[in-house]
């Protein structure tokens, strides 16, 4: 049972050097970016600097997400080593690249009726997702099986506390996050919105900040607030080239508790097409994720 390949895809905004020294499979998200269509692969094939300094300057990134036959490429590879497979993938209420995912699996049963893939939600993004999947290598690295890692996900992923927030209010604007009408007002009162995932996987609003240092703050205060047993935990913090913004929330953080580790990378050009230049996210496992009073809406 032990005899199986932990996969994910690129939005879990991992350091490049750990997928490597983990030798994790991966699927990529595309981004169509000054006129060329680059893999998302952790920084290999476009920067992160080159992609938000393009953005920067006005370029607007359009992503893909992948269709079913490159998990299939990916499956099947692991599939003829004999070997079972774990998905770890990013939330189906943000992409659609768990759907494609699902249909590579039915297509790999059709194939190889006796295989055995496993697929599982994190219902998170970004190191959100990353924090799971370290989980996931942890686990299975101490002997826990496929079923037992699946289980602690499906069972801990509504404990994963995601909290964001973005410095230009425009690219969720496009994304589809917020109306035009608040993200002119927010634009103009300097207000820096904290966002958060729901049960569903999706993003919502549930602050307002008044400018940039008291959005840190606020994020610093809600890991303080709802992470539980800190010292076993490891807290996630990515940005959109803005590691001084991620340092300065690391500070924060472990000036009132004392973690395991923190993790800081920035954000892959998938995920930071929505984010834009200067968000900022954190995540980790505390209390369950709805467990706070949600007090503002930027609809």
């Amino acid at each position: 049972m032990n005899d199986f390949v932990i996969v994910t895809d690129s939005c879990c905004d991992m350091p490049r050097s750990y997928m490597d020294e983990k030798q994790i499979p991966f699927v990529s998200l595309t981004c169509n970016f000054l006129g060329n269509e680059y893999k998302d692969d952790f920084g290999v094939s476009l920067s992160y600097n080159s992609f938000y300094e393009g953005m920067k300057s006005g370029e607007i990134p359009k992503t893909s997400q992948p269709n079913a036959d490159a998990f299939y490429a990916v499956f099947e590879k692991i599939v003829k080593e004999g070997k079972s497979i774990l998905y770890v993938g990013v939330s189906s209420g943000l992409s659609g690249t768990y759907n494609s995912a699902n249909i590579a699996k039915n297509m790999i049963l059709d194939a190889y009726p006796n295989a055995n893939v496993e697929l599982v939600d994190t219902l998170t993004a970004s190191l959100g997702q990353g924090l799971m999947l370290i989980k996931a290598i942890e686990m299975q690295n101490n002997g826990a099986n496929l079923y037992e890692i699946k289980s602690f996900i499906e069972d801990n992923r509504l404990r994963l506390n995601t909290y964001i927030t973005v410095d230009d209010l425009n690219h969720l604007k496009r994304g589809g996050r917020i109306s035009t009408t608040a993200a002119i007002l927010g634009t103009v009162l300097h207000i820096k919105p904290i966002l958060t995932l729901n049960d569903e996987g999706r993003v919502i609003a549930i602050h307002k900040a008044k400018g940039r240092k008291s959005a840190i703050s606020k994020l610093a205060e809600f890991v303080c607030k709802k992470i539980e047993k800190p010292e076993e935990e490891i807290v996630c913090i990515c940005h959109g080239d803005i590691e001084k913004d991620a340092l300065k929330l690391k500070e924060a953080i472990l000036s009132e508790v004392k973690v395991r580790d923190v993790l800081i990378n920035p954000i892959g050009p998938v995920v930071g097409t929505y984010g834009g230049p200067g968000a900022l996210a954190v995540f980790f496992l505390g209390k369950h994720r709805q467990n706070h009073l949600i007090d503002v809406n930027l609809k």
